[in-house]
């Protein structure tokens, strides 16, 4: 099995593969934890951003976070003991059904659980501006901080008990450290293939693209009312392109900012809908279970980037945030007093020696 386990992608074929892949893992934890701390440290820290919107980026940056805290190190060191020992450790060769304390029942359910709350973080994020796009006078009172911070923690509990469901509802399936994908998995416990568990493991792509082609739906109908917006308003006069019924220009930014949000998980979610499909139809898929999931896990330190484009507001302050953390880290130079009084002293202090 540990041969099987270093040989059977191509990421880790030889020596050099497996070095760019632990460097590869290792950046990826510090771009993860960097963009992330810094997006949390904005909205938290920054007055302007305690609005629900920034409330659902704060929960989307917590589950980035724990991607790269929990996630992507059990990754790391599975790798680095196959590299220096050239064996792995004993629990990556077996399911967490022939193991009593497996690391991947912890790690495969974060996993899952995380990537299910930022599809349900992206969809209500997409709902809020939409909302501000289309019916601007009702923002305030159909989008309060309380109804999103209700709406944060259900999206919490349910996407966490989706994350366990095929463990608690189909003896088959267990959780692995999957030699294709390098990360904790759910697999089947034996070689045969219940139709129970080919239901519920279909039950995750089934709901994330339900949620995904919702969302990516939501976002069509925003953009398409912007840009009727932005063509009326070139032909209308100046009283009537300023009327209070109209979506300001930062609801308007912030939605092509959740447009682009979208975009992107979308782009690095599909490979693993595809290969999940593809494995419940008996597909082995090693080397594209690899990139797919790992494309997955990339995403996660993506969204300050988008952010820091998108948003000026956002970039000025976390310009500002790193500046001030520069310079409170920066050694600081002696602060004497002055100096024409010191030599003074220093003078009558030698006439008197």
């Amino acid at each position: 099995m540990p041969e099987e386990l270093a040989n059977c992608s191509v990421c880790c074929c030889t020596t050099t593969n497996k070095i760019l892949l632990v460097v590869f893992m290792v950046s990826l934890i510090l771009a993860i934890l960097f963009g992330n701390l810094l997006t949390l440290a904005v909205v938290v820290g920054t007055k302007h951003f305690h609005t629900p919107q920034g409330y659902l980026k704060a929960s989307l940056a917590v589950a980035d976070l724990a991607v790269g805290i929990f996630v992507v190190p059990v990754s790391v060191y599975a790798e680095v003991s196959l590299m220096i020992y050239n064996s792995v450790p004993v629990w990556t060769t077996r399911n967490s059904q022939t193991t009593l304390f497996h690391p991947c029942n912890f790690i495969g359910p974060v996993f899952a659980g995380c990537t299910l709350v930022s599809i349900t973080t992206i969809f209500l994020l997409t709902i809020e501006r939409s909302i501000a796009v289309l019916r601007p006078l009702h923002k305030e009172s159909v989008i309060t901080k309380k109804r999103t911070s209700i709406l944060i923690v259900f999206s919490w509990i349910g996407s966490f008990f989706l994350a366990i469901s095929p463990l608690v509802f189909s003896d088959e399936i267990a959780l692995e450290y999957n030699p294709c994908s390098r990360m904790c998995n759910y697999a089947l416990g034996s070689t045969d293939f219940p139709s129970q568990a080919w239901n519920i493991l279909l039950l995750f792509p089934a709901f994330d693209f339900t949620l995904l082609g919702g969302t990516v739906v939501i976002n069509i109908i925003s953009l398409t009312t912007i840009r009727q917006h932005s063509k009326r308003r070139k032909h209308l006069a100046q009283t009537e392109s300023q009327s209070s019924a109209k979506p300001s220009f930062s609801d308007i930014k912030a939605a092509k900012t959740i447009g682009t949000l979208t975009l992107a998980f979308t782009a690095s979610f599909t490979p693993i809908a595809v290969f999940v499909v593809g494995n419940v139809l008996g597909n082995e898929w090693c080397n594209f279970a690899f990139f797919a999931f790992w494309i997955l896990t990339s995403n996660s330190c993506c969204n300050v980037i988008i952010y820091g484009v998108r948003d000026q507001k956002f970039r000025s302050r976390a310009y500002q945030l790193l500046i001030s953390a520069q310079l409170n880290t920066a050694p600081k130079k002696p602060e004497y007093e002055n100096t024409v009084n010191g030599g003074k002293d220093n003078e009558e202090i030698d006439k008197q020696t």
